[in-house]
């Protein structure tokens, strides 16, 4: 089968090889899948760079995020058990972790599901406890975590603002029902968002990228208010002042969601079938912005790694190739 392997860590496109290898071998409770989709996340490339905070042995296959078919003809979404990532044409997988893929969605979207949009229902409901009727500001809203915590918001009943870097993005934003969009690019986000709030600010604070982003969402954030840490994709981790968040009345929420399927698994289920149910009402589904061949996988790991891209970048492994 085709594989794609990283021998040494470095920028995607430039570390990734796509290989003819021998299909995995599945381990104690391990399940073999034919990919059928497999979406492009920013992890990927921070495991391509060494950067995450899990490093499989070299060589490995990135990919952390399919929809795949089982033996017996299931499909199902899942997070491969690395070093066999998704970025193949077959993967390996927690057995016990699968869970059946929306029949509501196709593969591409299917597989641009579980992260993303696990992370913003965590994010906004497990932690945030985000309410009817209250401002949700996310950062990076047009980006795959992004644009699933915006339409979980507009699910829930908040009022959307997103901020965004670039018109092409400030564009994505607005398709998918943001109530303002503040492009960082050519607008001062504080004065902005104040601007749209009333001055009040806002009450859930959705952050993926850190660095300038949190420290606008310190001073964005309403009464009481919360702002959840989700990651650092603009490189920089912050040292929040804890005495602003003191004299503010606010609180700051950490969210490693992968910590969930360790530690409460049946709550990712629940999640899950929550997940499920929005998408076949059509309240949610995943942006997918480009669908790629299995060979287009590593020039699309550095697009998101560059931070250029919108939505998900779906790879679509051919079917039904020999091992």
């Amino acid at each position: 089968m085709q594989a794609w392997h990283v021998h040494e860590n470095g920028e995607p496109g430039e570390v990734m090889r796509l290989t003819e290898v021998e299909r995995p071998v599945p381990g104690d409770g391990q399940v073999l899948l034919r990919v059928r989709a497999a979406a492009v996340n920013f992890p990927d490339a921070l495991l391509c760079r060494g950067q995450y905070q899990v490093r499989p042995p070299l060589p490995f296959t990135p990919g952390v995020e399919i929809c795949g078919e089982t033996g017996d003809g299931r499909r199902v979404i899942a997070n491969p058990a690395l070093p066999y990532g998704g970025f193949a044409e077959y993967a390996l997988a927690d057995a016990r972790a699968l869970l059946p893929a929306p029949e509501s969605l196709d593969d591409a979207e299917a597989a641009a599901l579980h992260i993303g949009y696990q992370t913003g229902w965590f994010g906004l409901h497990r932690r945030a406890r985000l309410e009817a009727g209250e401002t949700l500001l996310v950062h990076a809203a047009a980006g795959g975590v992004g644009s699933a915590a915006v339409q979980l918001g507009k699910a829930a009943g908040a009022t959307v603002i997103a901020v965004v870097g670039g018109a092409e993005k400030a564009a994505v934003a607005r398709e998918l029902g943001c109530d303002a969009v503040v492009d960082r690019h050519t607008e001062d986000v504080v004065a902005a968002v104040k601007e749209a709030t009333g001055g009040r600010g806002a009450d859930v604070v959705f952050d993926p990228v850190g660095g300038d982003a949190y420290a606008q969402s310190a001073k964005l954030v309403a009464f009481e208010g919360r702002i959840v840490v989700v990651g650092f994709a603009g490189g920089a981790v912050p040292s929040p002042a804890l005495n602003h968040a003191l004299v503010k009345n606010y609180s700051i929420l950490g969210l490693h969601w992968g910590l969930y399927a360790a530690r409460n698994p049946e709550l990712v289920r629940r999640c899950h079938g929550e997940l499920t149910d929005l998408a076949a009402r059509g309240a949610i589904r995943p942006l997918v912005s480009e669908r790629v061949p299995l060979d287009g996988a590593a020039g699309a790991v550095q697009r998101v790694a560059d931070g250029v891209t919108t939505g998900r970048i779906v790879v679509l492994p051919r079917n039904g190739a020999a091992a």
